[in-house]
């Protein structure tokens, strides 16, 4: 779990455009970030494994 000031001063307009940065909303991790789905792989993984991500399945052959 990443510092709570760290994920609020991610949320915040930053002075320049350049510096900002995206963090998983649900864990804070910066790393591993896929844009397409809003969140780090480790979350996406487990949500997807539950079933809670629509259109997401586990490949299997």
């Amino acid at each position: 779990m990443a510092k709570i000031s760290k994920m609020i001063q991610a949320r915040r307009k930053p002075k320049f455009k350049v510096r900002s940065y995206h963090r998983c909303p649900l864990c804070g991790r910066v790393r591993g970030y896929l844009r397409r789905f809003d969140m780090c792989r480790l979350c996406f993984r487990q949500l997807a494994l539950r079933g809670e991500i629509p259109g997401v399945i586990k490949a299997s052959w």
